[in-house]
């Protein structure tokens, strides 16, 4: 009965600690991930407050604004880092513009629907988009993303089988044409 115990609880440490399962509830990062896709959730980076790169896809629970309307503190949102500590982002004309450049090779599903007015993050924060653009809830609407409320990073889609694979490094898809 010990034995089993032990392996209980190294299981809820390392689950707890470094690594744990999420299952995608929404649209909002099509194509790259499929509602009810299954991803690992590497927690490690977080807790040591290492930098996260552009196209780190995070998962975060809901910033307070989102909480101020009613989202529950536990919930948990998935979207990718698109702009880090000073950078100026904005959307015009469809197109993602980081530091004065259209992004040319981006995860966005399509153009953008919408405008959003130039915004510097800030120091600590990072800038989130959900992949399927138009139709996210992310810092297109309520601002830059407090490091603090990141979980961990997506590392791998571990289901449905076919899908297995690396999200980390995932490319962005080819540029039509």
């Amino acid at each position: 009965m010990l034995p089993l115990l032990l392996w209980i609880a190294l299981a809820l440490a390392l689950r707890w600690a470094l690594i744990e399962p999420r299952w995608i509830p929404s649209g909002s990062m099509l194509p790259t991930l499929q509602i009810e896709d299954r991803v690992l959730v590497e927690k490690l980076r977080a807790r040591l407050h290492q930098p996260l790169p552009i196209g780190t896809v995070v998962v975060f629970h809901s910033p307070p604004v989102l909480q101020q309307a009613g989202y529950d503190p536990k919930a948990a949102l998935i979207k990718r880092v698109v702009g880090q500590a000073g950078d100026t982002l904005e959307v015009k004309d469809g197109v993602l513009w980081r530091n004065g450049q259209p992004v040319a090779r981006d995860w966005a599903a399509e153009p953008m629907t919408y405008r959003m007015e130039p915004i510097t993050v800030p120091p600590e924060p990072l800038l989130v988009m959900g992949d399927n653009r138009n139709a996210s809830l992310d810092s297109h609407l309520w601002g830059p993303l407090p490091s603090q409320s990141v979980i961990g990073t997506a590392i791998v889609r571990y289901w449905p089988l076919n899908r297995f694979g690396w999200l980390r490094f995932s490319p962005p898809p080819a540029v039509p044409g």
